[in-house]
């Protein structure tokens, strides 16, 4: 799908959205305090107040909203049709089954340091009645949505739950090529998610951090700005590499610009692939694109393996983030003698 035909679509939606939110008639929800579209978001409500205040810190951009988010991805990646095509159970998407067989999942080496953050999360699944899928996609929209600058991110109920932990080997890994990010992603999207989305993915890196890339320096962030949703971190990725945070030489890792600052290898790659960069340029200093594109491929990753004929819309449940008040990270003369920019149309 064309670029411009995407946003032009999306611009539709939005309008059509907030047309039909002034006319729909919204029922009053249990606890006397909230309303919602849909009587099945009403539980939701809860669940938010209790993570933002006993999971975020009061509502924070903290590591375990970093974390959350990241967990998202881990649960939903997890599927491939390919492999179904061979007879093969190919896991089920967004079905909670990293949490379902923590044991097993969390023991996959990309999946590594994920144990804490489901951890943390259990508790909250046990004392609220939502499906582990819907609960593991619902914790990552509201921790990023603590985030300044972050879009307000969708969220679903009615996800069906993992009978069946998911096989190793689905989830990309920060030392594997372009070629292999992209195909594991076009697999699991059946296709949908090609460089050019993969590249709007990428956008979630703006909030991350690795913990165990480097286990000397957990929490290393992937741009000097971890608590603001910006596109710094495409800049930075874009300059030259000149020191490592930690021990350095370590499995997917290369150096970085910025000291303290933790570069992935594919990250790295990924910015000079020449069927990337281009995409990849275009988010410097353009956070509207940066909010829309995340929002747009996160809404579709969150329902990997799920029939969405099934799902209830609770996005109106996620608070809209605050907003940053200006762009305020730009790609500066001295920063572009610093880098490679090649972009080829």
């Amino acid at each position: 799908m064309a670029f411009r035909t995407l946003l032009s679509i999306l611009s539709i939606v939005a309008a059509f959205q907030g047309a039909s939110a002034a006319l729909t008639r919204r029922v009053a929800c249990p606890d006397g305090v909230n309303t919602a579209t849909n009587a099945a978001c009403c539980q939701l409500f809860a669940v938010r107040d209790d993570l933002q205040q006993n999971l975020f810190h009061g509502g924070l951009c903290t590591a375990e909203a970093h974390e959350s988010l990241r967990l998202t991805f881990h649960d939903a990646i997890a599927i491939s049709p390919a492999l179904e095509s061979q007879g093969i159970f190919g896991g089920g998407g967004a079905d909670g089954s990293i949490a379902i067989f923590s044991d097993i999942e969390t023991a996959f080496h990309p999946n590594i340091g994920l144990d804490e953050i489901v951890e943390l999360q259990k508790p909250f699944i046990a004392r609220h009645n939502l499906s582990v899928a819907d609960f593991i996609q619902f914790a990552g929209a509201i921790g990023a949505s603590n985030c300044a600058g972050a879009p307000q991110l969708a969220a679903f109920v009615g996800r069906v739950d993992a009978t069946q932990p998911a096989p190793d080997g689905l989830v990309p890994e920060p030392f594997h090529t372009p070629d292999q990010i992209f195909a594991r992603l076009a697999d699991a999207s059946q296709g949908e998610f090609d460089e050019i989305l993969t590249v709007w993915l990428l956008v979630a890196h703006t909030v991350a951090a690795a913990n165990d890339v480097d286990p000397t320096v957990p929490g290393s962030p992937f741009d000097s700005t971890p608590e603001v949703w910006d596109t710094q971190f495409f800049v930075e990725v874009l300059l030259n590499g000149t020191t490592f945070p930690g021990t350095g030489n370590n499995q997917g890792e290369v150096a970085s610009p910025i000291a303290g600052e933790l570069r992935l290898q594919s990250d790295f790659a990924i910015a000079r692939d020449n069927r990337s960069a281009c995409e990849w340029q275009s988010f410097v200093d353009n956070q509207p694109k940066a909010q829309a594109m995340f929002q747009f491929v996160f809404h579709d990753l969150s329902i990997f393996g799920q029939d969405i004929n099934s799902l209830v819309d609770c996005t109106e449940v996620v608070r809209i983030p605050t907003p940053i008040e200006r762009f305020r990270h730009r790609l500066t003369g001295e920063d572009r003698s610093r880098s490679r920019l090649r972009s080829r149309a």
